[in-house]
């Protein structure tokens, strides 16, 4: 498929974080004016390279980007910049994920930082058109008494619409997510609709912990769901949306080569999968790039696009109405067969 053509699709993307999406420049000029000493090349600091030691390593390039979002103005700035830029290549809608406690560094609270990303996001809506909603991140390392903060702040701002989701992120190789089944009963306990990062860094087991014990919703990369079958049938009857993120998938080694991603092979086993980027600057990608690269390499056309498309509008955290309105708008967009 021509990377124009796939540029102008509509596209949908549930699994994208903002602290490791920062423009590069937007860096720089933040640090700068926040007094903040900037290394001479921001680009190998915050882009990842495409084979990386490990998850941890790769994560290490949110390091330079947290430093500057500590201010309001900085987080509204860079959620404004990502919607604008994911209107570039035709997104509908998207769900931008962070961890809030990790921007209180300074003088801000939780709630000041998410009040602050909502007002970048919805500005850039009013711009660009795009359709975005917050997922809140606890993190695997953090105690379960901070967890079950973040998974409190995450609701108070659900009802209001500035929030639709909570995750559980952070090295799954090394931190499992039984100290944060508390958090998660309270998300639950509300409705209140939930994903966790599992089967990037870590085993199938971990796939089984996020389903069984936090009952996700969805799993955000799920490579290694293949280690165990038995749970295709589960993800597959209830609908335990796939968010894989191929490039990062490679730079982390979650997978050897793209060629042994196992998206494809999940597609036609009739799993829910939809591509996502994770983290568009520490990836260096976009999800037009994610849809070329798979296209390349499985020669996907216009029908896995479009599928994986509508499987992430009815994997939305979204109401039933809402999602039925957001796979409509795909539809009516979508070039003629």
């Amino acid at each position: 498929m021509p990377i124009e053509a796939i540029r102008r699709l509509p596209k949908v993307e549930l699994h994208v974080h903002l602290d490791t999406s920062v423009r590069p420049c937007t860096v720089g000029e933040l640090g700068a004016r926040q007094g903040i000493q900037m290394p001479e090349q921001l680009e190998p600091a915050l882009i990842a390279p495409p084979l990386c030691d490990n998850l941890a390593d790769y994560l290490t390039r949110v390091d330079l980007a947290l430093q500057v979002l500590q201010t309001e103005d900085a987080l509204e700035r860079v959620a404004y910049e990502l919607a604008e830029d994911m209107a570039a290549e035709g997104m509908v809608y998207a769900e931008i994920r962070y961890a809030p406690q990790l921007c209180i560094r300074r003088s801000l609270n939780m709630q000041q930082v998410i009040d602050a990303v909502d007002a970048g996001l919805r500005a850039a809506q009013q711009d660009f058109g795009v359709r975005t909603g917050q997922i809140i991140c606890c993190l695997r390392h953090d105690p379960s008494h901070l967890s079950h903060e973040v998974a409190q702040y995450a609701i108070a701002n659900w009802a209001p619409g500035k929030v639709v989701g909570l995750d559980l992120a952070a090295d799954e190789a090394v931190y499992g997510g039984s100290p944060h089944r508390t958090a998660f009963r309270l998300a639950r306990g509300v409705g209140m609709p939930r994903t966790v990062h599992a089967g990037e860094a870590a085993g199938a087991e971990s796939v089984r912990e996020a389903i069984e014990l936090l009952e996700a919703q969805r799993i955000g990369h799920g490579v290694n769901l293949q280690q165990d079958p038995s749970l295709f049938a589960p993800v597959r009857v209830r609908h335990i949306t796939l968010e894989m993120c191929p490039t990062s998938n490679v730079q982390t080694r979650a997978v050897k080569t793209l060629a042994a991603h196992p998206i494809d092979r999940y597609m036609r086993y009739g799993l829910p999968v939809t591509v996502n980027t994770d983290g568009r600057t520490t990836s260096n990608t976009t999800l037009t790039r994610e849809f070329a690269r798979l296209s390349e390499q499985f020669g996907w056309g216009l029908d896995q696009v479009k599928q994986t498309t509508l499987d992430a509008a009815s994997s939305a955290f979204l109401s039933e109405e809402e999602r039925a309105e957001l796979r409509r708008i795909i539809l009516e967009r979508w070039p003629a067969e």
